[in-house]
């Protein structure tokens, strides 16, 4: 005998028909909900940013000690989330080519204005918009093992008697105290190299006698 054209003709029809009317409605709802979830889902994939997107940052490669003169091999240049890109960074390798690191970094991070030895580093440090880095090579090695950035010094040379001093510079700020043994301008048997910030006008005076005396410093009370 021939099936009735009403009866359910697939497996999963039979099922669906001896299913209550409430439970069927919770099926259709419960797939509305994926459904409108699996769009949701794909809207976010579609929008989000790609792996590796961002802005470009120079970072160090290794990590690196204070004194080194930076070169091609120690940096590159990777993407950096938009949101945590530091103020001054740098963003290609020849900004930074040559330079001398003026505080250690680590592998990866972000080398900024602050981190080389020059103006900038100099005038964040003096708190003066002009202010000038200049090194001066301490007689004593030892004294420069007491430096940190930071510190206030005077800089002075031995005067004509053996008790007198000439001041040639006051109130410099101490930016970096390079190693002697760090691979980069601080090498030499001549005593260690101090990066300090000053005005203009100390500042070239200071440069000038630093090349032919001796020089040392005085450590000031700070009161910044």
């Amino acid at each position: 005998m021939p099936a009735s054209s009403t009866a359910p003709s697939r497996p999963w029809d039979v099922l669906l028909a001896r299913l209550p009317a409430t439970r069927w409605r919770r099926g259709v709802l419960a797939r509305r909900v994926l459904a409108g979830a699996l769009v949701v889902a794909a809207a976010v994939l579609a929008f989000r940013p790609a792996a590796g997107a961002g802005e470009p940052v120079l970072v160090a490669v290794r990590d690196l000690p204070a004194g080194v003169v930076l070169g091609p091999a120690d940096l590159a240049v990777r993407p950096w989330p938009d949101a945590l890109v530091p103020t001054g960074v740098l963003r290609a390798t020849a900004d930074a080519t040559g330079r001398v690191l003026a505080g250690p970094v680590r592998a990866g991070e972000p080398v900024t204005d602050l981190r080389l030895a020059g103006p900038a580093l100099a005038a964040a440090a003096s708190g003066l918009p002009d202010a000038v880095a200049v090194p001066v090579r301490l007689t004593d090695p030892g004294v420069a093992g007491l430096l940190v950035a930071g510190n206030v010094v005077d800089v002075v040379t031995p005067g004509a008697g053996a008790d007198e001093a000439v001041v040639l510079a006051e109130g410099a700020v101490v930016t970096a105290v390079l190693p002697a043994d760090s691979g980069g301008v601080a090498t030499g048997s001549r005593g260690r190299i101090v990066l300090v910030a000053l005005p203009p006008t100390q500042a070239t005076r200071l440069a000038a006698a630093a090349l032919t005396q001796q020089v040392a410093v005085t450590l000031r009370q700070q009161n910044r």
